[in-house]
């Protein structure tokens, strides 16, 4: 119990010294709401030996009545020292996740992780600041407290004192077999929540497959099956947690009987006054309310460390380092003999085996290179390795003549722009997605390079135009529409380098000839590294390179590669 609290302690950073303050003010605000007892007990032992009065009488009011103002107080404070301090560490906490995101590779968001992220954010940080970080003070403030009560038990008698001491070792007892079952099944519970979270992204993302191919049926009976694990889970929580629960109450309710027996005897035997004995009778029932209360809080305790657990194993993961200090100089045009990108003897793995095998290419600036070649050969992995969405496992690739290792992601980023065929908008103005490209140009270059993509007149049509809001993921566009408003964004940012997963690949005819004049703007005087898939467009690279099984198996020109009669030839003729 004390571990996880001085864990979650530890993840308040910078709050640390507010969390700790609020343990002072928890702590008065506790006596303040045992002062009432305390005046009461006054009162009656005044009235037993015949010493009350009317100043007496006024001055026990004015202390209640102080008491109740001072609790007020003293609960604000430590809400505002505490509770607000909560929040704020998870505001902080979630700036962090956002900036640790940012900075992995593209694999751990192909890994099955975005259930993870999600649950991490939507479940595990909202259940500890709305549960847990409201508590904290608290948790202290019973431990001192129970601590007063017992040696206040050996300040009457040393009897009453050892007999305190025994209940609460049969509380501890309890808690720790408590926190055992309550820490199993804690894990489980987060983790069927995480697993619904997977399966609820999965059934929104796919809808349109599945409603299209008739399997709502199937897809609905799995999203109600993970509903049923997450719901059966948090019974079976509930299930286990609840014997200990009672076995706390009972450990309470025995407790208090033994002590009232005991200062029974004592008083009996003339150990004990009468006027104990009343004070006795009236602070009996808090007498083990604090240690009672500090374990009832366990369920949130064990729930938070299994959330605190998820949310490091998100943090922990392995970022993309960006330790290049290099800056790429401008590209400015030194000739087509100048290497602008170079891939020297590059392997990759996913996993444990090769996608990428040796693979070398030069590319000179200004020239098109076209990659080709059957599906899952290794085009986009090339591509993808040049905008360092991971890192190479062997070998090299050289922009300008710098490993790009060296080079910082931001100045690499800089050089270079892509166009694919996924296109996602986001929920904002057609204006702030086209300006993502480069913040801070002017509205007539925004308009200027949405009048090169072919896309203003579209825009113009919409409700506010370049002010409309459009969908998330760009729903409410054309996928012609979402896919010249991303070549816009790219025109804008006007970056020496492209790469270009082919966009008219999958547009109807209507869009695809004014993609490819959109595309023609983004591609003039520019170095340009192309996923093709429509052979015929590029007839006039370069340079084009046949990938197979993670290797360049061909590579020239359209004559040459026709010339050889190998896989190109033969893939030409089957388009054709």
């Amino acid at each position: 119990m004390l571990r996880i609290m001085h864990r979650l302690i530890n993840q308040t950073g910078k709050y640390k010294g507010r969390i700790r303050a609020s343990y002072i003010t928890a702590f008065l605000k506790g006596l303040m709401m045992k002062a009432p007892l305390i005046l009461c007990f006054l009162c009656i032992s005044w009235f037993m030996q015949d010493k009350m009065d009317k100043s007496k009488c006024l001055l026990l009011g004015i202390a209640v009545l102080a008491s109740v103002i001072l609790q007020a107080v003293f609960e604000h404070l430590s809400n505002v020292l505490q509770s607000a301090a909560g929040y704020m560490v998870f505001a902080d906490m979630r700036l962090r996740l956002g900036d640790h995101l940012r900075k992995l590779p593209m694999g751990y968001f192909t890994e099955g992780n975005m259930g993870k992220i999600s649950s991490v954010l939507a479940t595990d940080m909202v259940f500890i600041e709305e549960n847990c970080m409201g508590v904290l003070s608290e948790l202290v403030t019973f431990m001192i407290s129970q601590g007063i009560m017992t040696v206040m038990m050996f300040v009457m008698d040393i009897r009453l004192g050892l007999l305190s001491l025994l209940i609460l070792a049969a509380f501890i007892i309890v808690g720790n077999l408590m926190l055992k079952t309550s820490d199993k099944h804690s894990v489980i519970k987060q983790e069927a929540s995480e697993s619904l979270t997977e399966e609820v992204l999965d059934f929104a993302e796919g809808i349109g497959i599945i409603k299209s191919y008739n399997m709502l049926g199937e897809k609905s009976k799995r999203l109600t099956d993970e509903f049923d694990k997450s719901c059966k889970s948090s019974i079976g929580f509930e299930v286990a947690y609840t014997p200990w629960s009672r076995a706390l109450y009972l450990t309470f309710g025995i407790g208090t009987a033994l002590v009232l027996a005991m200062s029974a005897y004592l008083f009996h035997t003339g150990v004990i006054s009468d006027v104990y004995m009343v004070g006795m009778a009236l602070f009996l029932f808090d007498m083990f309310v604090a240690i009672k209360s500090y374990y009832s809080q366990m369920a949130r305790l064990t729930v938070t460390n299994a959330s605190l657990d998820r949310i490091e194993e998100v943090f922990v993961a392995e970022e993309l380092k960006d330790e290049g200090k290099k800056e790429l100089v401008s590209a400015v045009d030194r000739g087509s003999d100048h290497t602008e990108i170079a891939y020297d003897n590059v392997s990759f793995a996913y996993t444990e085996k090769d996608v990428l095998k040796a693979v070398s290419f030069v590319v000179k600036q200004g020239q098109m290179t076209a990659l080709v070649g059957p599906s899952g050969g290794g085009k986009s992995t090339i591509a993808s390795l040049l905008a360092r969405f991971w890192d190479v496992k062997n070998g090299r690739i050289l922009v300008r003549g710098e490993d790009i290792r060296n080079v910082s992601l931001g100045s690499l980023m800089d050089q270079i722009s892509m166009v694919f065929q996924r296109v996602y908008l986001f929920q904002d103005t057609v204006y702030n997605n086209i300006a993502i490209g480069r913040p801070d140009a002017t509205r007539e270059e925004v308009e200027d390079a949405a009048k090169k993509a072919r896309c203003y007149d579209f825009i113009m049509q919409l409700p506010e135009g370049f002010d409309t809001v459009i969908g998330e993921g760009g729903a409410s566009l054309s996928g012609g529409e979402k896919q010249r408003i991303s070549i816009a964004r790219c025109i804008l940012k006007d970056s020496p380098i492209v790469i270009l997963d082919e966009a008219t690949a999958s547009v109807d005819a209507d869009n695809e000839r004014a993609i490819q004049e959109a595309i023609s703007e983004l591609c003039r005087n520019k170095t340009l590294l192309v996923i093709a898939h429509r052979l015929k467009t590029i007839k006039d690279a370069d340079q084009i390179l046949v990938v197979s099984g993670g290797e360049i198996v061909e590579r020239g020109d359209h004559t040459s590669l026709m010339d050889m009669n190998g896989m190109y030839a033969h893939m030409v003729s089957l388009q054709a």
